[in-house]
């Protein structure tokens, strides 16, 4: 694998003409004049039909190693990533940089997404976002055949490994987009990933033997001041830090309602915050991260919902309140600190309950194996499902009626039913979206006769008539994006002036909301088989990131160089400015000042005058001696008369 190289200079009158077409375009689009450490090398193999892996810390400028190649070739390419914030904002951005651009996915109307996939069809597009649901509708398998693709980009590429932390099911369809495109090359992008991981990201994404490259820019993080707390009070501990170190910040915390906690306690001690987990509506999430990412608020207390993709390089503070799964999760969510290269923090807070937590989390992630299957059949029993049903067949799911009746607890059944999902027999999915809907209570005919109807609400109406039909007889999709930018208002005034519609009994409103659902992917069997590559190998990988996190937070050593040794970092170097390094430098200079005043002491043993220009002279370094001097005569223990000293004579 490469290692961390400096920034690749421009190149020679005697390049090549496509590495001159790639400065170029990087030139023309985003203003600048030379690629930083494996850009140039990862963009090179990728134009060359290589299958490539780049492995890119947070901040290391991953977007440009496939959007330049993408400007600089015939063709588009299509950039699977599972997160939907992401894909609009990069969209967004590539439109206003003069770039054509497009996503797809479930969120979206069904006519935006058919218009979109004909359009990358027709090569209208440069870039087509495709969330990784997508991939296996028979839609898009259809259309992307007879589209024009350079080549496939997968981001976020360690979800498609079972030994990862961040492992995703439906990242497992890529493998199928690779079906229908052999012959395009693929290009797999992380920040994170163990070399177990890297291998299993090629297998997975079937890499062809003899075009196939990776490259790993170095992860050192010089300008990141890693920090382990070790604290009782942790609310008190964040509430220093966050006195001490100015500047934006994100603090994160495990659970949905700690968030919402810790937000109300940092407001009350004055401080700006908003708190942010999946559980929030699209609107409410996109109004927070846009207030954050704007500095009209300070911090943002978020689970690990937040962050992957945000476009903000001046966060100065990462505090986890609660520890990560894993280093990987750990150096993904502290990473998002600095990446502007200025001075920035990563704080741990660590207490004395947290080992016992973290390794509870072992047996809270993986249940037994009696109790995945007979999660399994009380799953039927819930849905009254006999043996033999079910194949295809999606339900919404109640979490907390379906604990309830069987006497268990959230968590548990949570993970009992991502296990049930990784061995083949359903699809969980706890936050699948439901799309918006409206419906007029009013005829068509008392609608233009209503005088209620005020301010931004008559833009809305507009653009609801404008764009859809049918809503007078039933509920109609809708999509507040789209009328946003039909009546030229904000998503969220369009929001609030639907809720008030609804709530002057002209229409009815129904936001899209998180609802989880299953879907069963193969019969109802007997009885649950969970294999060993689902339950045993990945319970030992699991278990492997929870001792190294505990090893991270309770070793003495370098903070940066043990996340380096992780990832197998061949740079690996006591960093010198983590809590570790600068304790160990207080030791060494607090010995060498004890080694120097005992050496003085000895030397004016005597009790006669000494010359102080010549004391020791070549022995000890000037300025230990110097300080150790004054130490002497500040306490009264020694005389300085003229050029001499000498000890005072005990009583």
């Amino acid at each position: 694998m490469s290692a961390h190289t400096p920034p690749t200079p421009p190149p020679s009158p005697v390049a090549d003409s496509q590495t001159a077409r790639f400065y170029d375009v990087l030139k023309r689009y985003w203003g600048y004049d030379r690629f930083r450490s494996i850009q140039l090398d990862i963009i090179r193999s990728i134009a060359g039909g290589n299958d490539t892996l780049g492995l890119m810390p947070t901040g290391g400028g991953k977007s440009i190693t496939f959007q330049v190649p993408a400007m600089a070739m015939d063709g588009m390419t299509i950039i699977v990533t599972p997160l939907v914030a992401l894909m609009k904002d990069q969209v967004e951005h590539l439109c206003q940089r003069g770039m054509r651009a497009a996503a797809i996915y479930a969120e979206q109307s069904y006519d935006d997404n058919m218009r979109h996939l004909d359009n990358a069809v027709f090569g209208a597009y440069k870039f087509l976002y495709v969330s990784p649901e997508r991939l296996a509708t028979e839609v898009f398998q259809n259309k992307v055949r007879r589209m024009n693709v350079a080549f496939i980009t997968v981001d976020e590429a360690h979800c498609i490994s079972q030994w990862g932390y961040d492992f995703r099911p439906s990242y497992l369809e890529i493998a199928r987009l690779r079906d229908l495109l052999p012959d395009c090359p693929v290009l797999a992008l992380t920040a994170t990933a163990t070399p177990e991981v890297a291998e299993d990201i090629c297998r997975h994404l079937h890499f062809r033997p003899g075009k196939q490259a990776v490259f790993r820019m170095g992860f050192a993080r010089p300008n990141l001041n890693y920090v382990v707390r070790h604290t009782h009070d942790k609310d008190a501990e964040l509430l220093h830090i966050l006195e001490r170190v100015p500047g934006s910040a994100i603090v994160y915390t495990r659970n949905r309602q700690g968030t919402f906690e810790l937000a109300q306690t940092l407001q009350e001690a004055g401080m700006q915050a908003l708190h942010y987990h999946a559980g929030l509506s699209a609107i409410d999430k996109d109004v927070r991260q846009r207030a954050w990412t704007a500095g009209d608020v300070r911090i943002m207390v978020a689970t690990n919902a937040f962050g992957m993709g945000i476009d903000k390089s001046d966060v100065r503070l990462v505090v986890h309140y609660e520890m990560p799964d894993s280093i990987e999760a750990y150096y993904q969510e502290a990473g998002r600190a600095g990446r502007d290269g200025q001075r920035a923090y990563a704080v741990l807070l660590y207490d004395g309950d947290d080992r016992q937590r973290m390794l509870m989390r072992i047996r809270q992630n993986f249940p037994s194996k009696d109790y995945i299957a007979n999660t399994y059949d009380h799953l039927a029993y819930f849905f009254q499902l006999a043996v033999g049903d079910g194949y295809g067949v999606t339900y919404e799911f109640d979490m907390e009626t379906f604990c309830v009746a069987f006497h268990q607890f959230p968590v548990q059944v949570n993970s009992a039913l991502h296990l049930l999902t990784q061995a083949g027999y359903i699809d969980y999915r706890e936050e699948d979206t439901s799309q918006s809907r409206l419906m007029f209570l009013v005829r068509r005919d008392e609608l233009y006769a209503l005088r209620q109807v005020v301010g931004d609400c008559v833009p809305v109406l507009a653009a609801v008539l404008r764009l859809y039909a049918g809503m007078f007889a039933d509920y109609v999709p809708v999509s507040e994006a789209q009328l946003a930018q039909e009546s030229g208002l904000s998503i969220d005034s369009v929001y609030q002036a639907l809720l008030t519609l609804t709530r002057e009994r002209i229409l009815h409103y129904i936001p899209r909301k998180q609802v989880p659902r299953i879907t069963y992917l193969q019969r109802r069997v007997e009885r649950a088989i969970i294999p060993p590559e689902v339950y045993e190998r990945r319970l030992e990988a699991y278990t492997r990131r929870i001792n190294a996190m505990l090893h991270y937070v309770e070793a003495d050593e370098c903070r940066s160089r043990m996340l380096l040794d992780y990832f197998d970092d061949p740079e690996a170097a006591d960093c010198g400015v983590c809590d570790v390094c600068r304790g160990h430098a207080r030791h060494t200079a607090e010995a060498g000042r004890s080694l120097v005043m005992q050496r003085l002491l000895d030397a004016l043993a005597d009790g006669q005058p000494h010359d102080v220009q010549t004391l020791l002279y070549g022995q000890v370094p000037p300025e230990d001696l110097g300080r150790c001097v004054q130490r002497l005569v500040d306490d009264g223990r020694a005389i300085i008369s003229g050029q001499t000293i000498r000890l005072v004579a005990a009583d």
